[in-house]
């Protein structure tokens, strides 16, 4: 059972094929598969993705100063959003059909600020979700007036 941690369980769906090297990528699309196939395990702190990352630093993330915290506060939100919990189980196609509801959220918060979203921007349903998530927002925004 491949094992995620909060943020991934909704960035890795926009995953088009990049990041810090030919093994972090290898890693990612092989529990990208995993999670499609099995039933997830969600994790708090560093998961099946940290292990292959090059930044992780024993238990924490160590990208820079305050990562690890930056990344815990993450994890939180994206369980929220989602209603799950550290130690539950996920299931990756369920998850993927509600990020349409929670996308808007996550994009005003984390996307607009991430390092990665360059690479989220080639994905055809991440610029979908974000497509979608600027009407609703613009609707909202029409209906309070």
């Amino acid at each position: 059972m491949v094992k995620l941690r909060g943020h991934h369980l909704i960035c890795l769906h926009f995953f088009h094929g990049e990041g810090y090297d030919a093994g972090f990528v290898d890693n990612l699309g092989s529990v990208i598969a995993k999670a499609r196939a099995e039933e997830v395990r969600i994790c708090a702190g560093p998961d099946d993705v940290c292990a292959k990352c090059p930044h992780l630093s024993g238990d924490a993330c160590g990208y820079n100063e305050g990562a690890e915290e930056a990344v815990a506060e993450m994890d939180r939100t994206a369980l929220r959003l989602l209603g799950m919990t550290s130690g539950g189980r996920a299931d990756w196609g369920r998850i993927r059909k509600d990020l349409a509801s929670l996308f808007h959220d996550w994009r005003e918060t984390y996307c607009v600020r991430c390092t990665w979203r360059g690479a989220c921007e080639k994905d055809e349903f991440f610029r979908g979700l974000s497509k979608s998530a600027t009407g609703h927002h613009h609707l909202q925004r029409k209906k309070d007036r």
